[in-house]
């Protein structure tokens, strides 16, 4: 015969429970299934622009997937607005699920991947996933490896110098930190006097394009290269959205209070290889998705239907940008040379929109 407490224990522990992580580092329900919507989103989309690079409706396709946990993550903890009193973002390639969070509707990153003249971040001329959008302090993607960590600090300065909260988000790859750009963050964010608020995110997948990190740094971790500047840093296990959330904001608080820089490096999975120059292949890694669909359906937070739903939701809302972007207009030959330079009312020989020689 049971006694009365033992069925009451076992009434407990049949209860959904109502988030995920431990006693110090702890996710509502809620929050774990936005951010596991925006990673599913993100991965969906992704797997899609590869099937429109290999189908003719784009030519080139690279992105982040294996990196939807962490860049979600950060996406929804950034203090978005346009100017310096709001974070400015130096951002890489790889950080789509990183867009979603701060509401960016696939069709943006569709119309890119399409080339359409519809396309905001660049008017149908740049590879996917290279954002530009001025009102979020989106500061242009290039396809040149590292030259985002040298103006990081550019941007810090000006933060600095004017006060408030705001900070300084660049993200690259592991690969990218052999450049001198990446040393070069490290020397202007930490002149004497003259700290600055920049944030180091390290993405590191293991690999550049197809070597491997460790048969070229000898440093144990990135963030080692940090520490004679006397920048604080944490490594991350970045397929796991609860670590990450909690030292992404860690991290974030550090810059915002003191003013000085932090480095964080994730240790993520590249799922789908380099781009599609490299066969965009599955690779045999974790995959972040999978292991929180895991970690919700022990915790009884949502069973496999409403699993299903998420996906179903996020491959409907492609398809139809799919369907729209491939519709609309590719840019025009004068379009070439728009936006090339910024107006300037002070400049005598291209006083507005510089589109060709005089």
């Amino acid at each position: 015969m049971r006694s009365k407490s033992s069925t009451n224990d076992r009434a407990t522990t049949s209860r959904p429970a109502p988030g995920l992580g431990s006693k110090d580092e702890f996710l509502t329900a809620a929050r774990c299934l936005e951010i596991h919507r925006l990673m599913v989103r993100a991965r969906v989309m992704e797997e899609r622009l590869i099937k429109m690079s290999k189908s003719g409706e784009g030519y080139f396709w690279i992105g982040g997937p294996g990196e939807e946990a962490f860049n979600a993550c950060l996406g929804l903890q950034i203090k978005c607005g346009q100017g310096p009193a709001y974070d400015f973002l130096h951002l890489h390639y790889r950080n789509s699920a990183t867009l979603l969070a701060l509401g960016m509707p696939m069709l943006e990153c569709v119309r890119q991947m399409a080339m359409a003249r519809t396309d905001t971040h660049s008017l149908g001329r740049n590879f996917p996933s290279h954002f530009a959008k001025k009102e979020w302090n989106v500061v242009p993607i290039s396809s040149v490896i590292g030259i985002q960590w040298v103006k990081a600090p550019g941007t810090a300065h000006v933060q600095k110098r004017l006060g408030g909260d705001g900070i300084t988000i660049v993200v690259g790859g592991d690969a990218g930190t052999a450049e001198g750009d990446f040393s070069s963050c490290l020397i202007w964010s930490t002149r004497p006097g003259d700290r600055l608020p920049v944030l180091m995110i390290v993405m590191n997948n293991g690999y550049g394009i197809s070597t491997a990190h460790s048969s070229q740094h000898s440093c144990a971790a990135v963030i080692d290269r940090a520490a004679p500047f006397g920048i604080p840093g944490e490594v991350v296990d970045g397929n796991d959205p609860i670590p990450s959330w909690f030292a992404i904001r860690r991290a974030m608080q550090h810059c915002r209070t003191t003013r000085e820089p932090f480095m964080l490096e994730a240790k993520v999975s590249r799922l789908y290889g380099h781009s599609s120059s490299s066969g965009a292949p599955r690779a045999g890694e974790p995959d972040c998705i999978a292991l929180l669909e895991d970690r919700l359906l022990n915790a009884r937070i949502i069973d496999r239907p409403g699993f299903d739903a998420i996906h179903a939701e996020a491959q409907a809302e492609m398809d139809a940008a799919v369907a729209q972007a491939v519709r609309e207009p590719k840019p025009l030959p004068e379009d070439v040379d728009r936006f090339v330079y910024a107006p300037s009312p002070v400049d005598q020989v291209y006083p507005g929109d510089y589109t060709g020689l005089p």
